[in-house]
C-alpha cells in the first residue's frame, strides 16, 4: 500500500455525541442506546425516507463520533491536524449554535495525537442576530475561522433537503448577512447539490474577497446510481448529470477566491449502494469510480485550490477511511510529490490560516 511521507491535515471532519449534546436523536439514544437494532427500527419509522436514504445506515449517525473514533478510522495514516465542520447542532435559538464551538473546543484531541486546527461553525446569515453570533463564535474560540450554512436542496422530493428553502444563496436576507461575514474576513464553506453550482458561482462573484470552499465537489446526486424518485435512473441520466456538473464546476473554478474539497464522494446520495451489500467499497472500486471526477476537478481548479477531506463519518456506510485515503493517494500521485503535499496538507493550511510547526 502507498504511504505519505508527511502528516495529513484533514479539513472536514464531524464530531458529535448524541448522549451529551443537542442532537436530533438525543432522546432516542438515551432511551434505546443499549438496543441498536430496536433503535434502528424506530428511526426508520419516524424519520423521512429521503433522510434515511441520504444516511444509508443509521448506526454511525446514532453513535458518538469523537477524536478517539476518528483516530481509529485513520490508522495507520499520520494525521496531524483536523478542522471540525458544523454537524447540525440542534439548539438554534438565540446564540445556541455557539454551544457547538464551546463543546468542540474542550474535546481532547491531544490525547489522540491530533491537533484541532480550526473550527467551521454554523450560523444563518438571515438571522437578525447574525453579527452577534459571529462575534460569539470568535469569543468562544481563537480557532474559529468561518461558517458553513448548508443550501443543499434538490428538485427531486425524494432527495433529502438540508435547507428550508430553494436558492438560499440568492436570498436577499442571506446576502445582506453574508456581507457581515465578508467584513469580518471570515471564510465560508458552501454546500449545495450540483444543480446549485451556478448559485455558488454567483455568490463567489458578489464577494470576491471572501474565501469560499466548495464542500464535496457539490455532490452530484445520482451520478453513480438511482436516487430519490427520478434521479440517476438510467445511464443516459447519469451521463447528463456528469456533463452538467463538469460545465458548472469549471465555471465556478474561474472564481479565484474559491477552493474545492474532494470529499463526501462516497456518500449514499451519489447513488452508492455498497452498504446494501453489507460491505464497503474496495480501493480499486473507488479509484475506478472517482477518478473521472478527481481529474476534472484538478483540471479546472489546479492543484493549489484542491484539498482532500474525509467528511467522516458521513461516508462511513460505503467506505473505510484508510481505504479511502489509499484510493486518493493513488488518484493524486500522478500529479507529483509537490501536488500531493499541497492537496493533502498545504492548501488546507493556506485556506484556513493554520499555524503549523513544519
Amino acid at each position: 500500500m502507498t504511504r505519505l511521507d508527511f502528516a495529513i491535515i484533514d479539513p472536514h471532519i464531524h464530531q458529535w455525541d448524541p448522549y451529551h449534546t443537542p442532537h436530533s436523536a438525543a432522546l432516542l439514544v438515551k432511551a434505546l442506546g443499549k438496543y441498536p437494532a430496536v433503535m434502528d427500527r424506530v428511526v426508520r419509522l419516524v424519520k423521512p425516507k429521503p433522510l434515511l436514504e441520504s444516511l444509508g445506515s443509521t448506526e454511525y449517525a446514532l453513535s458518538p463520533y469523537l477524536p478517539e473514533h476518528y483516530r481509529i478510522d485513520t490508522a495507520p495514516f499520520s494525521v496531524e491536524c483536523v478542522v471540525h465542520v458544523e454537524a447540525n447542532w440542534h439548539h438554534h435559538k438565540g446564540l445556541g449554535v455557539v454551544e457547538e464551538t464551546d463543546w468542540i473546543q474542550q474535546l481532547d484531541f491531544k490525547a489522540q495525537g491530533l491537533k484541532l486546527g480550526a473550527i467551521v461553525a454554523t450560523a444563518d446569515p438571515r438571522d437578525r442576530k447574525f453579527k452577534d453570533i459571529l462575534q460569539a463564535h470568535q469569543d468562544a474560540s481563537p480557532l474559529f475561522r468561518g461558517i458553513r450554512k448548508m443550501a443543499a436542496w434538490h428538485q427531486d422530493r425524494g432527495v433529502y433537503r438540508w435547507c428550508d428553502r430553494a436558492h438560499l444563496y440568492r436570498d436577499k436576507k442571506f446576502l445582506k448577512g453574508f456581507d457581515q461575514l465578508a467584513k469580518m474576513k471570515l471564510s465560508f464553506d458552501a454546500w449545495g447539490y450540483s444543480t446549485q453550482l451556478n448559485e455558488i458561482t454567483t455568490l463567489a462573484q458578489q464577494f470576491p474577497e471572501t474565501p469560499i470552499v466548495l464542500d464535496h465537489l457539490a455532490t452530484p446526486v445520482g451520478l453513480f446510481g438511482a436516487v430519490g424518485k427520478h434521479t440517476g435512473k438510467t445511464p443516459q441520466q447519469r451521463a447528463a448529470i456528469f456533463e452538467q456538473w463538469q460545465q458548472d464546476l469549471a465555471q465556478l473554478a474561474e472564481q479565484n477566491n474559491v477552493y474545492a474539497k474532494i470529499s463526501g464522494l462516497m456518500m449514499p446520495v451519489l447513488g452508492h449502494t455498497f452498504y446494501k451489500q453489507h460491505r464497503t467499497a474496495s480501493i480499486a472500486e473507488m479509484v475506478n469510480l472517482l477518478t473521472p471526477m478527481i481529474q476534472h476537478a484538478i483540471s479546472v481548479f489546479g492543484t493549489e485550490r484542491i484539498m482532500f477531506a474525509s467528511n467522516f463519518p458521513m461516508d462511513k456506510p460505503n467506505t473505510h477511511l484508510n481505504d479511502l485515503i489509499h484510493a486518493y493517494i493513488q488518484m493524486l500521485s500522478p500529479y507529483g510529490d509537490q501536488a500531493l503535499h499541497a492537496m493533502f496538507r498545504q492548501n488546507v493550511a493556506n485556506f484556513y490560516q493554520l499555524s503549523l510547526e513544519s
